[in-house]
């Protein structure tokens, strides 16, 4: 028996649950006869056993070989020659697969997804092949680029214990021992329709995607204990902590800060949105206080701001980041960053701050409902990590309805460098 979920009058999308535990999710946008198909694993890098960082991108890699009745590597072609275009992306906490593709193509990529949810087929020159493909990925992405590679390190300070710390990518020399059984291992116990969330945004009404579903996803067998198992946790935060990296490669030099804060999944109420409104008003945009004080005022920035990221399954960061301007010293923006913390704790933010940052903030969540692949990953990125299509759309009222008190004591809490990592990116002294 399928079970509805109960609506809500301003509610866009309908959200129904097949008998096999698959979680549909339907939003209807009919300006184009296109739709946007996203199938949510709720699965990570965080997920993988220990000493297999990375096999969950690897096997997102994998997923596009073959099937018994798609040839191998043939998927995105497939998806191609019917006009449409596919991808997919491994996070710590999901792993998603999306096309986009016209109307009357959603059948065939649904019956594709669906297939290769339980029927994937691998070689052992696959695994060869794609390792080597990966391997080289990470050389360019993050060996090539010494900002990448201060975030990774930053990133392994910040968290001692949760498996945030590790790469999503995977450590070179593990991601260089991943097997086919260890592939399949991850596949079999995370990949079930159990596990997963179908998204479709475009030119669709609910029932006729249910109806799809059902003839699709609802044949594939639900699978026991497929839901990931609880991570290590983090300790309470005692020390702040430092990474300096110094490379040839580096032009200007750079520092970031990331502060361990809740994600919106852990946060309590309200609190997600004070933290949201806190990173705006302090490093969001021109309009910003760094902004204004850092870079105009002082001129010791080149480039400078600060963002909130919340999305996290069990937790988030505030992250500040300053280019220095030619002939200043790194430590100089540092100072200066650290004088803008210590008077927003010291006097608060205003009123008029806070209505300022709520604006923009609702404003770019309107403006992102306009793209439907956007819209599609909203709604399939929230549910995945533990929210309801209610909170989704509640969200405008949500921050609306905060408070000038609740975002200084976001600030008072969490503003506290014990809670942080701090680290520069320097020329490599001759």
């Amino acid at each position: 028996m399928l079970a509805a979920a109960p609506a809500y009058a301003q509610h866009r999308a309908t959200e129904f649950t097949l008998d096999n535990g698959l979680r549909l999710v339907v939003v209807p946008d009919h300006r184009a006869p296109v739709v946007t198909h996203m199938v949510w694993y709720k699965v990570g890098a965080s997920d993988e056993p220990a000493g297999s960082s990375g096999i969950a991108h690897f096997l997102e890699h994998l997923m596009f070989k073959g099937t018994e009745k798609i040839p191998a590597a043939q998927f995105s072609k497939i998806v191609a020659k019917n006009g449409g275009q596919d991808n997919a992306f491994t996070s710590q906490d999901v792993t998603s697969y999306h096309q986009n593709v016209a109307k009357d193509r959603l059948p065939l990529v649904m019956e594709m997804e669906a297939d290769r949810m339980t029927g994937l087929r691998l070689t052992e020159d696959d695994i060869r092949t794609e390792r080597d493909v990966i391997l080289e990925e990470r050389r360019s992405r993050v060996d090539n680029d010494p900002s990448s590679i201060l975030n990774e390190q930053m990133m392994a300070a910040l968290y001692l214990n949760h498996p945030y710390g590790v790469p999503v990518i995977g450590w070179a020399h593990e991601v260089a021992k991943l097997s086919r059984q260890d592939a399949f291992d991850f596949y079999h116990r995370y990949y079930a329709p159990n596990n997963a969330i179908v998204v479709v945004s475009g030119d669709v009404e609910p029932d006729e995607v249910l109806s799809l579903a059902q003839e699709t996803y609802g044949k594939v067998p639900a699978m026991a204990g497929a839901e990931r198992t609880p991570r290590r946790t983090e300790p309470p935060p005692v020390v702040e902590r430092r990474v300096v990296l110094e490379d040839d490669r580096v032009g200007q030099a750079t520092f970031e800060r990331d502060y361990l804060v809740p994600s919106y999944a852990t946060a309590k109420p309200g609190e997600a949105e004070a933290l949201e409104i806190l990173a705006k008003i302090f490093g969001g945009g021109a309009s910003s206080r760094l902004y204004r004080s850092v870079l105009v005022d002082k001129g010791t920035a080149a480039h400078i701001g600060a963002y909130y990221s919340g999305s996290g399954l069990d937790s988030g960061r505030i992250s500040l980041y300053g280019v220095a301007t030619e002939g200043i010293d790194l430590a100089k923006v540092e100072a200066d960053v650290d004088a803008e913390i210590a008077g927003l704790l010291r006097d608060g933010v205003t009123a008029d701050e806070v209505d300022r940052a709520k604006k923009a903030l609702i404003a770019e969540y309107v403006y992102e409902a306009d793209g439907q692949s956007s819209l599609a990953r909203r709604y399939g990125w929230a549910l995945a990590t533990g929210a309801t299509i209610k909170e989704v759309e509640d969200w405008p009222e949500a921050m609306r309805k905060v408070t000038v008190e609740a975002v200084n004591a976001a600030a008072r809490a969490y503003l506290d460098k014990r809670r942080s990592v701090t680290g520069w990116l320097v020329p490599k002294k001759a």
